[in-house]
């Protein structure tokens, strides 16, 4: 299986977040050697308009086969439209069909080796379509209030019966953490949906599930790095 790595060079949340040294490497690494390493990737893409990325994702052994066109590289493009180019760019240079493929996103450096593995081996196991890695939802979402004019507060209106119910007596419910997508070509192409009926979900624990946005959450990721060194 392809793993496809999109690293856009522009962030505004944190300038320079896809290369900016974590622990002694650049954060793109940790998601480089983690798909390198992996028993299931067969090539490891990274998809980038920067040049500074893609000089960083070769020499930790990541292939750059193109430039990202400037269109689909800002804030605001689609990131299925990065995925259906990035398919389309090496079905016609492999000349090779390429129907199901994996996404990795260079702001989870906890997700290792085996948990690609184990989702490989889950969404084939399940004859899924495609495979959506998740973490537990960390507040219940019947606690979720929303305010009005006059400041005063109700329940939102997810779920039903008593909001304010014990942590353990709610639903669980699960969000995307960013970590793995195996995703369907054709589905993108024609629905522009990761999800189908047949979707299937990793779970992951929180540990494992920090995705860097902000400096407080790249930083988080550094004490949690060093906390397991020790």
């Amino acid at each position: 299986m392809i793993a496809i790595i999109p690293a856009r060079g522009g962030s505004k949340g944190l300038p320079g977040k896809n290369i900016r040294n974590l622990n002694g490497k650049p954060l793109i690494a940790y998601t480089i050697a983690a798909a390198l390493e992996s028993k299931s990737i067969d090539k490891v893409i990274v998809t980038t308009d920067d040049v500074e990325i893609a000089e960083v994702a070769m020499k930790y052994g990541a292939q750059v086969p193109f430039k990202r066109p400037e269109e689909i590289s800002t804030d605001t493009a689609s990131a299925i439209d990065v995925y259906i180019h990035a398919i389309e760019y090496l079905e016609k240079q492999d000349n090779e069909k390429i129907d199901k493929f994996m996404v990795l996103l260079p702001t989870a450096p906890m997700r290792k080796s085996h948990h690609i593995d184990e989702a490989v081996n889950l969404f084939f196991k399940e004859s899924a379509d495609t495979l959506i890695s998740v973490k537990e939802a960390e507040t219940p979402i019947t606690w979720y209030m929303k305010k009005n004019d006059q400041n005063r507060i109700s329940n939102a209106g997810f779920g039903v019966g008593n909001a304010v119910t014990n942590r353990q007596e709610n639903t669980i419910y699960y969000v995307p953490n960013g970590a793995i997508y195996i995703l369907d070509y054709q589905l993108l192409k024609e629905k522009r949906t990761y999800y189908s009926e047949n979707t299937v979900a990793y779970l992951m624990d929180a540990e494992n599930s920090i995705d860097i946005d902000t400096i407080d959450d790249f930083e988080y990721a550094s004490f949690m790095m060093n906390r397991k060194k020790k």
